[in-house]
């Protein structure tokens, strides 16, 4: 990670530590490093989710790409996979650009860069556009005459990525009742689309930003609303989204959410029947629950640990040709068809493996037993000082000692935010939120979290 970026792009809140100004410098270095710095014309695809500020931070993009000589194309309000998926399928373009901050609340928003390949951009490109925002990396000619960039309406690629998702279904969606929670956020125009072409009989809720109403209290980051939601209406299943749409938690038809782990399971077990998973194998992160990897034992399928963060399980499965990954958050990769995270694409997967076993998503899941987990998010002054602190680290030594082989602690700096997270896995939340204070306690006492 650097200065600026981190594993999810440079996030911040919005003209406090992500800037308009910032993001004119992005655009301008994008334009120049992939243009006239080969002697090229760079082309560059840009999508936004939903937020208020993404509409400036678009203008400032632009700016910058144009003014460094680079053609601007814009999908417009779209999800992170999408840009993704323009990029990777169609040979005009250099690189890719999404303004979002995911998960976040509306007044934070980020810039995700996305290369060639539809991947994230890789962290030498990142180090010299951080040098360039730092002052360190000199001048860069501006355009001028007719070799200032254009502004390029391309709708037209959203359309084709829809296109896309809708031809990956196996079988029609008739007769199924189908929840989604589209958390005011970039799949509230394209999601729906999707399913009612397959033939679903679609439910939707959160599908009316206003700019200032993304993820807030909906969406994978609260999904208890949708879970009562397809109580309520009887449906079949529900699928959540995250504010760009690179995230899917599900819920079954008795209202139980089936997170990320449980969503690796039931894909990669289905997959393992297909013969369709190359290597055995299942990329995790520290994150996954016990029971997750109890249960691939059982069905003899191998697995993986990666750092959290969508990147390295990308990094993992490219690395290895693994064709399936994710987190428990609902970041689930199928390298075959995608190069990132994609609700949809996970929605859709999961509707193959039950209309193509005809059973219910709560039988997929039953075999997985979850093991209780507390984690709590303690936001310090810095994150370093706080993980390095010996105090706090013979603290997490004395909860693993007492845990043993009944369960795990795991502390772990955010990749986004100034954030300290406590996670612990045992028998009861009981046990589990008495250790995890136990060590956030001392994160307190040491003076390293900022009251709230």
């Amino acid at each position: 990670m650097g200065k600026y970026f981190g594993t999810d792009g440079f996030r911040g809140k919005a003209n406090e530590t992500l800037t308009v100004k910032h993001a004119f410098q992005v655009g301008r270095f994008i334009g120049w490093y992939f243009g006239v710095r080969k002697g090229e014309k760079c082309s560059v695809v840009i999508g936004k989710d939903t937020r208020r500020s993404s509409y400036m931070f678009e203008y400032a993009l632009v700016a910058g790409l144009t003014a460094s000589g680079a053609d601007a194309y814009l999908l417009h309000v779209t999800t992170t996979p999408s840009v993704a998926y323009v990029v990777r399928t169609e040979q005009d373009f250099n690189c890719g650009i999404m303004i979002s901050a995911s998960h976040n609340p509306y007044y934070d928003n980020g810039i995700k860069l996305i290369n060639e390949n539809g991947e994230k951009m890789g962290q030498d490109v990142i180090d010299e556009v951080e040098k360039y925002i730092d002052g360190e990396a000199g001048e860069i000619p501006l355009a001028t005459d007719g070799d200032i960039g254009r502004t390029v309406d391309y709708s037209a690629g959203r359309n084709r990525y829809i296109g896309y998702l809708i031809s990956l279904a196996t079988r029609s969606y008739r007769g199924m009742r189908v929840g989604l929670d589209c958390a005011n956020g970039s799949s509230w125009m394209i999601a729906k689309s999707v399913f009612d072409a397959l033939g679903a009989t679609t439910y939707v809720i959160n599908n009316a930003p206003n700019g200032m109403n993304i993820n807030a209290g909906c969406g994978s980051t609260h999904i208890e609303g949708l879970c009562q939601y397809v109580i309520d209406n009887q449906l079949d299943v529900g699928f959540a989204f995250d504010g760009d749409a690179d995230r899917c938690l599900a819920v079954d038809e008795k209202g139980h959410e089936i997170n990320g782990d449980l969503i690796l399971y039931i894909c990669g077990n289905y997959m393992k029947e297909l013969g369709e998973l190359r290597n055995n194998t299942v990329v995790t992160t520290v994150m996954s629950n016990f029971g997750l990897y109890k249960a691939f034992d059982e069905a003899g399928i191998d697995y993986v640990k990666t750092a959290v963060g969508d990147k390295y399980v990308y990094e993992n499965m490219q690395q290895n040709g693994h064709r399936i990954g994710g987190e428990q958050s609902g970041h689930i990769i199928f390298s075959k068809y995608a190069s990132t995270g994609d609700g949809i694409l996970t929605a859709i997967k999961i509707m193959e493996v039950m209309l193509e076993k005809k059973t219910t998503l709560s039988r997929l899941a039953e075999p997985v037993h979850i093991y209780p987990q507390v984690l709590r998010n303690v936001r310090v002054r810095d994150k370093k000082l706080a993980m390095e602190d010996k105090d706090v680290l013979a603290a997490i030594e004395e909860v693993s000692e007492k845990l043993g082989d009944e369960g795990r602690i795991l502390v772990r700096e955010s990749g986004t935010e100034p954030l300290v997270r406590v996670m612990v896995e045992a028998g009861s939340n009981s046990v589990c939120s008495a250790y995890v204070d136990q060590v956030v306690d001392v994160i307190y006492k040491k003076g390293h979290a900022v009251a709230q």
